[in-house]
């Protein structure tokens, strides 16, 4: 039996204090709220920009010994170079502080862009470029650049890497795609987003990456009953022989954590 983890996409949503966070819990002790009631949350802001290792060990001290955080790699690798000229860019992003997370590291998220069609012979050489363990990704760390400072190239342990791919444009729905997927083994992100972008449940990997976006109307709508016990039924499917990762991304209108923790409930957590 596999191990599942649900979570939210972030943490910081004006909306949902005072509604999902409860009068009295400050900004800085949001995320240690959170995680007393999930056991899991992406962090996006390493998407947007470069983040620091202070503050990867600071969100590690405030969460419990068995949390795990996702981890979103930069736009800057996947939308502005496209996964191009990659080994320096990859190298920050591992120096930014992804090893401070120590045990509680979990999958890299990759997501490419809606216009990014797909490329086999591209996401292969980027594949071919990931680390597959912490003791390689301090190694490619430790040859960051200026714009790393300080950088964290370090880990206090060897463990093993995963990674997850989100597409989103048609050409991606091809066997090519996913048997290309499996030689890396790296996980397809399931993507529910409401029918705009391609929903393929195939399994690549040892673990199973899931992305709840919204299933009528992307980024607001909640999941109703029959719609959490549809995903029940498929996590409980696949986490009797993997891992299961499951991220709720419509934050919109605070219907993320609500259906993070109904989701939960369903699956015995």
């Amino acid at each position: 039996m596999g191990e599942i983890r649900i979570g939210t996409s972030g943490w910081v949503y004006p909306p949902w204090r005072g509604t999902f966070y409860p009068e009295g819990v400050t900004h800085k002790n949001e995320l240690a709220y959170l995680s007393q009631q999930l056991d899991s949350v992406e962090i996006n802001g390493s998407f947007y920009a470069l983040q620091r290792p202070s503050s990867y060990q600071k969100w590690a001290s405030q969460t419990p010994e068995d949390f795990v955080f996702a981890v979103k790699g930069s736009r800057f690798i996947t939308h502005m170079k496209r996964l191009r000229d990659g080994d320096a860019l990859l190298a920050n992003f591992l120096a930014s502080g992804l090893l401070a997370l120590g045990p509680k590291l979990g999958p890299i998220l990759w997501q490419l862009p809606p216009n990014f069609a797909f490329d086999p012979v591209l996401l292969a050489e980027f594949f071919g470029h990931l680390p597959r363990t912490t003791t390689r990704a301090a190694e490619i760390a430790a040859q960051h650049d200026h714009r790393v400072d300080p950088g964290f190239t370090t880990t206090d342990a060897e463990r093993p890497m995963r990674y997850a791919l989100e597409i989103r444009h048609p050409s991606f729905v091809t066997p090519q795609f996913t048997e290309l997927l499996a030689a890396h083994d790296i996980a397809l992100v399931v993507a529910d987003a409401a029918g705009k972008y391609p929903l393929i449940e195939e399994v690549t990997s040892n673990f199973v990456y899931i992305r709840l976006h919204g299933h009528d109307e992307l980024y607001v709508s909640g999941y109703t009953d029959d719609g959490l016990d549809m995903w029940a039924e498929k996590i409980r499917w696949w986490a009797a022989d993997r891992d299961v990762f499951v991220y709720f991304d419509n934050d919109a209108k605070v219907m993320a954590p609500r259906d993070a923790l109904a989701l939960q409930a369903r699956l015995g957590g």
